[in-house]
């Protein structure tokens, strides 16, 4: 009976208004040595021991278990991602694009151009971008947003950049049709590739580049309602989008992020969630609209992240301007899933009185559990905000690393379910969120009041499955991929 009663106040407490999240976040930045100032922010593994480091603003920082960071002097920004399955991990930065190899001499970390990675490229501005292995080779590929020229108004090319061997990237193909902000990926339909979304800015239709299992791209953003546009619309202004199953059906669902002006045709788009119908609805999406993401004129990157344990995934998501049009104050949102229906779901502001009210405007928004203590912290506004929130709710890490032949070292692309009772959470490895972001490789799984040891299915990039029973809850399980000959 005591049993029950506890359970039951634990479901009581995460439900409850969110002023019983007060003051989650604490900006520990200083004590924790560590400065992430810039436009961008990506978490990554850069030594593979299970520490999530960050790339921002020219400054590789290097997780000390959670701890403090050392400070490395690294150039540009962009993704952390091992090119080369060494086990360390290569800086990939957006512009210009660039390869850097990270060396460590006893205890001692530098950064040197990788001469000879990156290919001759026409001019571009990258924004954002995403890294996969796209044609299955057991390495990673890369997808490389273009931007813009304002004056003369010039659209800057896309690439598919492909890796040869983990020596080189090969261009592969070359857009220029889109302004692309955003770069996300996911294998939303389930096929067994990574899909891309880029959000494109101007009024222009989102890309939903599906995959061929070869690294061969069709937009079928249209086809599977995913535009993230209102009528009278081609599309919105777009700065960037994520992927998550905010439902728990087991589905990867997208929220797309839209900056929003007034003008003489009304509203532009607003922000949407897009449901993932699933195999009965041919991976198309339904376009549930804001769900309680109020409007803001000047909303920018997106990222999402169970920050509060209950088992539903949450969204943080930035501003452009401190002041958008008409004076009107704009600052970063703090959205907690209330509740999700089949047909609707409920956001709720959770701003006041987390520790992240009124912060500046900011590109970043880049979650990962730093010091491994099954809360998730979140790098935004350049700081290092920690999660201080309760400790009640359970919740289980999961860091994949792939065997470097079959699957890729970072394991990018692998899919993992979670089953805690009669409930079920699907995360993937992914690379890069929101606008020229990107979330730790290390899932998180928030599973509410769910003590009890849990099931866990794990889909790798080449296709292969696997099954473990029986895992205890409130610790991180670190699980490498068999090389095949043992499979």
């Amino acid at each position: 009976m005591l049993a029950r009663h506890r359970s039951l106040g634990l479901l009581a407490a995460l439900s409850c208004s969110p002023l019983c999240w007060a003051q989650a976040f604490v900006d520990r930045s200083a004590e924790l040595g560590i400065a992430p100032t810039g436009e961008h922010a990506a978490f990554g593994d850069v030594n593979q021991d299970g520490w999530p480091d960050l790339w921002a603003s020219g400054v590789l920082w290097i997780n000390q278990h959670g701890k403090t960071f050392t400070r490395v002097e690294a150039p540009g920004g962009g993704l952390i991602v091992d090119l080369d399955n060494d086990g360390t991990g290569e800086l990939v930065s957006f512009s210009p694009l660039a390869v850097s190899r990270v060396v460590r001499t006893g205890e001692t970390w530098s950064v040197a151009a990788a001469d000879g990675w990156m290919p001759a490229l026409p001019h571009t501005i990258c924004r954002g971008a995403v890294a996969a292995d796209f044609n299955r080779d057991g390495f990673l590929d890369l997808y490389t947003g273009g931007y813009e020229i304002w004056e003369p108004q010039t659209t800057l090319p896309s690439f598919v950049l492909l890796n040869e061997g983990g020596k080189a990237l090969r261009l592969a193909a070359t857009t220029a049709e889109r302004r692309a902000r955003g770069v996300t990926g996911c294998d939303f339909d389930g096929d067994g590739d990574v899909d891309v979304y880029v959000s494109n800015y101007r009024l222009q239709p989102n890309n939903l580049l599906v995959n061929d299992g070869r690294a061969g791209f069709a937009d079928e953003a249209a086809a599977r309602n995913a535009l993230a546009t209102s009528a009278g619309f081609g599309g919105g202004h777009s700065i960037g989008a994520c992927f998550g199953d905010f439902d728990n059906d087991g589905l990867f669902d997208l929220f797309a992020g839209n900056f929003a002006h007034v003008d003489s045709r009304g509203d532009q788009p607003k922000s949407r969630f897009l449901r993932n119908r699933g195999v009965s609805g041919g991976f198309a999406f339904d376009d549930l609209a804001e769900c309680g993401v109020w409007y803001q004129e000047s909303y920018a990157s997106p990222a999402c992240a169970d920050f509060d344990n209950d088992g539903r995934l949450d969204l943080f998501f930035t501003t452009v301007y401190a002041d958008a049009s008409f004076g009107k104050k704009n600052f970063p949102v703090l959205y907690r899933s209330d509740s999700i229906a089949k047909d609707a779901w409920s956001f709720k502001d959770v701003t006041e009185g987390s520790g992240l009210e009124k912060l500046p405007p900011t590109y970043q928004a880049a979650w990962a559990d730093v010091d491994r203590d099954g809360r998730v912290d979140l790098v935004t506004a350049g700081k290092l905000f920690m999660n201080n929130g309760p400790k009640d709710a359970h919740w289980l890490g999961v860091r994949l690393v792939g065997d470097g032949k079959a699957v890729c070292r970072d394991a990018i692309g692998a899919v993992v379910k979670v089953t805690a009772g009669d409930r079920m959470f699907v995360r993937q490895v992914e690379s890069g969120t929101g606008e020229g972001n990107a979330n730790a490789t290390l899932l998180h799984f928030g599973l509410g009041a769910h003590a009890e040891p849990v099931k866990v299915e794990i889909l790798w990039p080449d296709g292969s499955a696997e099954r473990i029973a029986e895992q205890e809850v409130d610790r991180v399980l670190d699980r490498a991929r068999a090389p095949a000959a043992a499979q």
